[in-house]
């Protein structure tokens, strides 16, 4: 593995030569791909896919909090069989076939959730997403793990970044989960494209409504909120009072006027919780998370 001081002295020959070399070291030291679902020819709009089995996953092993009881799938074969005719199923889907935007939201979200589980599974047992998110060499999660859809590979970095957040709906950001704590509650029910509306805005008042995500001090005019709409902030307005604004929407009633009125307020930022987001009946500890550092490599 390259030290830090083997990429300083990268930087005493020629630019040009440099910049060949960083990129050669960070192709060969990256972690190998691993591919979910099947490489198929995508047949069918994603309007028609049946996300119902994965339904059926969320509702045995996630509970009304969000946390997943990993031992209990992974040690069911016959569910993560499941599990794998499910991504399977997507991979059938021609995302280039007209759907509605509802439909191409449910589907994506459904997707970047499933195979993130699957990808806590493939490690388990594990404390946190945050171990197998390699920056230089190996394995990370969330460019290595790939889910193929119509014979394309989509690691979940691409889903979120590329996808999703191209969709123009700042409330994927309390829909999609990287098995951590800190994000929101993973739903223990599929995103359905007849009830996204409803399931969104349950999930982001959820979200604003829990301590670790939202706090409002109003003695001291100040809002405290989860790194997310720090990460984002971009997707909910072009400063702090235009994000305040945009969620106002989903927080408490006291806050929300406040959030919504004009004038200063003081913003800061919660610390994010890597920690597993494991039913804790089922963990089983192993190893500590490997530190902090935002979600995906674009912009958490």
């Amino acid at each position: 593995m390259p030290t830090f001081n083997s990429f300083i002295r990268f930087a005493r020959v020629p630019m040009i030569a440099g910049v060949m070399l960083l990129v050669a070291a960070s192709t060969s030291f990256a972690g190998k791909p691993v591919y979910v679902g099947q490489r198929v020819a995508g047949s069918v709009s994603v309007e028609q896919i049946d996300h119902s089995s994965w339904d059926l996953l969320l509702r045995k092993y996630v509970d009304g909090n969000g946390m997943v009881n990993y031992r209990g799938l992974r040690t069911s074969a016959a569910d993560r069989g499941k599990l794998q005719a499910y991504l399977n199923l997507l991979s059938t889907a021609n995302p280039r076939a007209q759907a509605s935007k509802d439909a191409q939201l449910a589907f994506w979200i459904n997707a970047y959730n499933a195979v993130t589980v699957e990808g806590i599974l493939q490690k388990y047992p594990t404390t946190s997403i945050r171990n197998h998110t390699a920056k230089v060499a190996g394995y990370n999660i969330w460019h290595d793990l790939k889910l193929y859809v119509a014979g394309t590979p989509y690691s979940l970095d691409y889903m979120e970044h590329k996808i999703l957040r191209k969709l123009d709906e700042p409330r994927i950001h309390f829909a999609i989960v990287c098995a951590s704590i800190g994000c929101p509650r993973l739903l223990n029910q599929a995103y359905m494209p007849k009830t996204l509306n409803e399931q969104l805005e349950l999930n982001s008042k959820d979200f604003f409504s829990r301590q670790q995500n939202f706090r409002y001090n109003a003695s001291a005019n100040l809002f405290e909120m989860s790194a997310i709409i720090d990460w984002f902030g971009s997707d909910f307005g072009a400063n702090k009072a235009a994000q305040l604004a945009k969620i106002s929407r989903w927080l408490p009633t006291d806050a929300a006027r406040r959030a919504a009125a004009t004038g200063s307020v003081r913003v800061q930022t919660l610390d994010y919780d890597w920690k597993l987001n494991e039913q804790k009946s089922a963990a089983r500890p192993t190893s500590r998370p490997a530190g902090s550092s935002t979600r995906g490599s674009s912009s958490r």
